[in-house]
């Protein structure tokens, strides 16, 4: 089984997984998971439904503590900090690992306040600061130009897409030092799914990207490695090119020539 990818100096890793299962009561969705993530690059995980994909995401930023009956071994860490240490409030992690969802899921309030409302958490209620900020989330998911003279309009007459880009805008808005997404254009048309493919690619660098897809294409085009879970484990991670041309494991070669049983 290969687990690592060609080896990072530990600066360069944003998200550490050690030996990490987890289970819901007595199933067990993730066993004994190692994997590193590497900075301002895009990971993908892909995998068959009920793979872990989703849930292996959620213990990234503790989501799965809202799940009764969950239970995690093992050790993650955001940028050398235990996900579960003192050191790193639950609120805390959260700013710095947002999430964007499978659907769209704006606030029932404006475009604008949509935006702002992270800031407004820590503490930028008004002003030039916010503004600017808002602006430049709206700017850099091609979305100010849509909205710009409409930042009062409600956010739910956005359409499919543009609500996707918002909650996009909303999340690396307060500057995240991750940003998971969980499938997050498949609710989309294709050329709504190109945008958001375009926007990921150019944050690349920028900001660490975490991407659970079922879209194997989806996943070759925007990610600079790749990791793919079977039954909860890891079977392989590598460099996205590596492993879609010349994966190392059979069960990999298996599933992306659609042999998987």
């Amino acid at each position: 089984m290969t687990t690592t990818a060609p080896p990072f100096d530990a600066s360069d890793i944003a998200l550490q997984c050690t030996r990490v299962s987890l289970w819901f009561g007595a199933r067990q969705v993730i066993n004994d998971v190692s994997l590193s993530i590497p900075k301002g690059q895009v990971t993908a995980i892909i995998g068959a439904s009920g793979s872990g994909k989703s849930s292996l995401l959620r213990c990234f930023n503790r989501l799965n503590d809202d799940i009764d009956g969950h239970r995690m071994q093992g050790r993650i860490t955001l940028v050398g900090l235990d996900v579960h240490g003192l050191e790193l409030p639950v609120h805390e992690l959260r700013r710095r690992v947002g999430m964007v969802f499978q659907r769209p899921n704006p606030f029932p309030m404006s475009i604008g306040d949509n935006v702002a409302f992270g800031l407004r958490l820590l503490g930028i209620r008004k002003g030039s600061e916010r503004d600017g900020r808002v602006e430049a989330a709206l700017k850099s998911v091609g979305l100010w130009g849509e909205v710009a003279d409409q930042l009062n309009a409600p956010a739910m007459r956005l359409s499919m897409g543009q609500q996707q880009r918002l909650v996009l805008a909303r999340a690396i808005a307060v500057e995240p030092d991750v940003l998971l997404m969980d499938e997050p254009s498949s609710a989309l048309d294709p050329l709504s799914t190109l945008r958001f493919e375009e926007l990921v690619h150019g944050m690349a660098g920028r900001i660490t990207i975490v991407l659970v897809t079922h879209n194997i294409q989806q996943a070759a085009r925007v990610s600079d490695f790749t990791a793919y879970l079977k039954g909860g484990r890891l079977v392989e991670f590598d460099r996205s090119d590596e492993l879609f041309n010349h994966p190392s494991e059979r069960e990999t070669e298996d599933y992306l020539t659609g042999r998987y049983a």
